[in-house]
């Protein structure tokens, strides 16, 4: 019998209230009382709405990507220039050491799950390559602009930028020293700079 959630309105109520614990904790590292605690619902609501604690952590990382990507493409829609674009990217990993949501859900869930849980492995996989993909898209009409050198190998850019952010992100964070972070990025920008015309 295939499962049908109680109420939607709860469901979403459930996944923005569990988002950044989960993105914080991971799928192991939070358990049924740490859900009950962050939405004030009982298990029973919480399993009314979701079949079981899988299918909250993929409607939460599906959730938290989401959030993400909109704050990059938020941020690349008040750029004029592809290169202004580019930079958009990197900008908003700015600070988020400090971010209350727990960092980058990609980078999070592909540590935890990589051997532990093929599902959120595959969630986090697709999430990284549709970055790789916007990024690339990116390049390519900076390069028919004349913004970027023609001889600029797309891919190897889009996947330097993003190990960049990533690797700041995770060197970043389990040092506990912003500066690391800010070194990091500081190289993506010069990856940037790179391939400008100008």
């Amino acid at each position: 019998m295939k499962f049908t959630p109680r109420s939607e309105t709860t469901r979403q109520l459930i996944i923005e209230s569990v988002a950044n614990l989960m993105n914080r904790q991971g799928y192991a590292g939070t358990s049924i009382t740490d859900l009950e605690k962050a939405t004030g619902l009982t298990k029973g609501s919480i399993y009314g709405n979701f079949e079981n604690k899988e299918q909250i952590a993929y409607a939460v990382f599906d959730y938290n990507l989401l959030r993400l990507r909109q704050a990059i493409s938020n941020a690349m829609d008040k750029c004029g220039t592809y290169k202004d674009k580019l930079l958009a990217n990197i900008a908003v990993y700015y600070g988020s050491m400090d971010s209350s949501g727990g960092g980058c859900p990609m980078m999070n869930t592909a540590v935890e799950a990589d051997d532990t849980h093929e599902g959120l492995r595959k969630r986090a996989a697709e999430g990284l390559l549709r970055w790789k993909q916007d990024l690339t898209a990116v390049i390519e009409k900076g390069m028919a602009a004349n913004e970027f050198k023609k001889d600029t190998d797309v891919q190897k850019t889009a996947l330097t930028i993003i190990a960049l952010i990533e690797g700041a992100i995770l060197i970043g964070k389990a040092t506990q020293n912003p500066v690391f972070l800010d070194v990091i990025l500081t190289t993506a920008k010069e990856t940037v700079q790179g391939i400008s015309q100008h």
